[in-house]
């Protein structure tokens, strides 16, 4: 069975980020831009992001679930 994806803050995320290597690069509003090579992305700073926010970033680091979990 898929492990469920964690209800978590935008600057969780942003925290988890930086410990896989990304670099907080700037932010306009309530969204802050990561960068890490060739992949550029904001992270809304929300108190929760939707599921769908998060399995996007996800997706887009190419991490699973279980991982993410296991690094909050």
């Amino acid at each position: 069975m898929p492990e469920k994806l964690p209800v978590v803050s935008g600057k969780e995320t942003i925290k988890i980020l930086v410990k896989l290597g990304f670099e907080v690069r700037m932010g306009k509003g309530d969204h802050i831009v990561v960068k890490k090579d060739h992949l550029v992305f904001s992270v809304p700073l929300h108190n929760t992001l939707k599921k769908g926010t998060l399995r996007k970033i996800l997706k887009q680091i190419g991490i699973s679930v279980e991982k993410f979990n296991s690094m909050l």
